[in-house]
């Protein structure tokens, strides 16, 4: 892994500590509280501000899987870099666009 990968990966991974610490606390709120999943979804239309978090939530955690599961394959296959690099760049991308289309359909619904 290069340096740069490695900072990326460090530095995806302190943004999502806030991230998913945030994320679980306001499920069991939705939970204790009895939203249903209509009510959620009532909240989160239209909301920039929860686009905003999901969407930078996705773009770190596609980068920080992708930059790991490069290092796996690298370490743990025959691959070799490049063929690790190309699994994990597909791998973040497939994340990102799933990723992000579940947070278009959350927030515009």
């Amino acid at each position: 892994m290069t340096p740069a990968l490695y900072l990326l990966q460090r530095g995806t991974a302190a943004l999502l500590v806030p991230l998913v610490f945030t994320h679980l606390v306001l499920i069991v709120l939705a939970v204790q509280g009895g939203l249903t999943a209509e009510e959620i979804l009532a909240r989160t239309s239209g909301s920039v501000g929860w686009a905003l978090f999901y969407g930078v939530f996705v773009l770190a955690a596609a980068i920080h899987a992708g930059i790991g599961l490069q290092a796996i394959l690298a370490e743990w296959t025959g691959l070799g870099r490049r063929g690790a690099a190309v699994f994990g760049h597909v791998f973040m991308l497939v994340l990102v666009v799933l990723g992000l289309r579940a947070v278009w359909a959350v927030v515009a619904a």
